[in-house]
């Protein structure tokens, strides 16, 4: 996950990546609000430099596309200010959890507690909040969850098919050249 690291065509469109399909998008300016919350990384041990333990927060209304790979948002560079972040691109397996939140005031969010990548501008513990406001949260949800399913099911049988390539295992009995006796055995044990 990385922020600021989108690829975005002169539109202001996300690049789709290698084998990448749009899935859901909603692409009408300020329609969707990201509030992204980074926690600063704590002094750790006796050190005396470090993060303070406190919170970046960041919040921008813009566009959103779901594709097969990755979510991905785009704050409008268009107005009086810059914003406080241009685009976020997670991908669909860095999202960590997600937690679906009806209030008893207020319009229905998705919570979601993401991976950072290395590098990507982000720390342990990132989340984002994600609402809509011209249309139900409930759709997007349901969508972003199989897909996101899909994505760590695909992950996990392409790590099974590895470990099936690995070589069998052989005793060092079995080896050639190698002797049946033991020399190191319990009291009392015959081989």
């Amino acid at each position: 996950m990385a922020l600021d690291w989108t690829m975005l065509d002169a539109r202001y469109q996300p690049i789709p990546l290698g084998d990448e399909t749009t899935i859901m998008s909603i692409d009408h300016d300020s329609q969707v609000e990201f509030s992204l919350t980074i926690p600063d990384a704590p002094p750790s041990g006796a050190a005396a430099t470090g993060g303070n333990g406190g919170v970046k927060m960041m919040k921008e209304r813009g566009k959103l596309w779901l594709t097969n790979k990755r979510l991905i948002f785009t704050a409008p560079k268009e107005g009086k200010t810059k914003p406080s972040f241009e685009s976020l691109s997670v991908p669909l397996d860095a999202i960590l959890s997600s937690k679906f939140e009806q209030p008893y005031f207020g319009a229905n969010f998705v919570v979601l507690d993401l991976k950072p990548s290395p590098g990507g501008g982000l720390t342990d513990g990132t989340s984002v909040e994600i609402r809509f406001y011209d249309r139900g949260l409930f759709e997007f949800v349901s969508v972003l969850e199989k897909t996101r399913e899909r994505v760590v099911y695909m992950k996990r049988q392409a790590a099974m098919e590895d470990d099936e390539n690995l070589p069998a295992y052989t005793s060092s009995g079995s080896a050639p050249g190698a002797s049946n006796s033991y020399t190191d055995t319990p009291p009392g044990y015959v081989a």
